[in-house]
């Protein structure tokens, strides 16, 4: 019975991690399972904005909302460093920043969303004037960020040290059917068998994922030193955001704001381009990103892809940056929902997200899920 376990989690990433800390602070016995010696999908690829702001009304919000509160507990116990001052999108143009009034007048009142903007004298203070080249502002005020090379293996830490979670690292899980995992290390059995292959449809529970008729999506991202000391301490956005977030996008503002980046800079829409700016602890700055999808990612970067990113953030920034790394984040997408929570067999569910905002709602997803599962509702 030594390898009987009340929940079995297949992946570390942040939704595997999630559902193992839901499972775990219920008393349960979790044992997860990665492939790789630490995680290495998105999970750790991404900006780690963990966003309320960007989320569309009803579930995603309400989730998002949620999130941030566990992400607040997190950082308590498993001390990771999580900052919890908000972000800023910035209005490039005029059709941007009517977008944003709009959202401030009418949606964010309405659904609740924590939001200032600025603009004038409020604007010209921030950072010491250096965005003031923008029309105004949306101050997102329940926005997170955090580094997620760091935290998630803090996560990890802590999930084991305090709560007993078992992790076998190094470890591929060949298969799973009812109460039984077979992987690298052995047999092992469970009540309930969670899988959170991330964007792996292929290796489990394949026949099932595939009726959702998923994809993968790419994106070219980079690390990058600002030459400058701007000290920057919130994640930033431009309005190239609100047409792709859901806060904004079916906003009829965002039209005029579609139609003048189809107009003006149509290669941003084609390659899916919409700045995203992290600062890292270590006084760098995480750029990006694009979006490219199909059913399988594409290994080769487009250079060009890459200077478009680079020239819009020093435009935002108002400095130049010097690149240090580059790399593809990917993620699961296009699938029926922004999420899904399937049955394969009798005990046997994966939890899958669609869209790129896993660590934002994944947290409050996962304690979902679970009372789902043992029958809290």
């Amino acid at each position: 019975m030594e390898n009987h376990s009340d929940i079995l989690i297949v992946g570390a990433g942040i939704l595997g991690l999630s559902h193992a800390y839901a499972a775990a602070r219920r008393g349960l016995k979790v044992r997860v399972f990665e492939r790789s010696a630490t995680p290495l999908g998105a999970s750790v690829r991404n900006f780690g904005q963990a966003l309320v702001t960007g989320q569309p009304p009803g579930q995603m919000l309400e989730l998002a909302k949620a999130s941030r509160e566990i992400w607040g507990r997190w950082a308590q116990l498993a001390g990771l460093p999580l900052k919890r001052n908000g972000s800023y999108l910035f209005a490039r143009t005029e059709a941007e920043e009517h977008l944003l009034e709009a959202f401030c007048e009418g949606r964010a009142v309405e659904h609740g969303y924590r939001v200032e903007l600025l603009r004038g004298t409020a604007l010209r203070n921030l950072y010491g004037g250096r965005f003031s080249h923008h029309r105004a502002a949306l101050h997102g005020l329940d926005d997170q960020q955090l580094y997620s090379r760091e935290a998630i293996p803090a996560l990890i830490d802590y999930l084991r040290r305090d709560l007993g979670v078992a992790f076998h690292f190094s470890t591929l899980v060949r298969d799973v059917e009812p109460g039984r995992v077979r992987s690298t290390a052995g047999s092992f059995t469970g009540e309930q068998i969670i899988v959170c292959s991330g964007h792996d449809y292929q290796t489990l529970l394949a026949d099932s994922i595939a009726a959702l008729k998923p994809q993968i999506c790419r994106l070219q991202m980079l690390r990058a030193r600002p030459q400058a000391n701007l000290d920057l301490q919130h994640a930033l956005l431009t309005g190239l955001s609100c047409v792709h977030y859901g806060a904004f996008a079916d906003l009829p503002q965002a039209q005029a704001v579609r139609a003048q980046i189809l107009r003006e800079t149509p290669h941003l829409h084609e390659q899916g381009i919409h700045l995203l700016i992290s600062p890292t602890p270590h006084g760098e700055l995480i750029i990006g990103d694009s979006h490219h999808y199909g059913s399988d990612p594409s290994p080769f970067n487009a250079e060009q892809v890459d200077d478009w990113m680079i020239e819009l953030a020093e435009q935002t920034l108002g400095c130049k940056v010097q690149v240090v790394e580059r790399w593809q984040g990917v993620y699961g997408a296009q699938g029926p929902a922004p999420f899904s929570f399937l049955q394969a067999a009798p005990g046997v569910h994966a939890a899958l997200m669609h869209t790129g905002v896993g660590m934002s709602v994944g947290p409050a997803m996962a304690e979902r899920n679970l009372g789902t599962l043992l029958g809290e509702h």
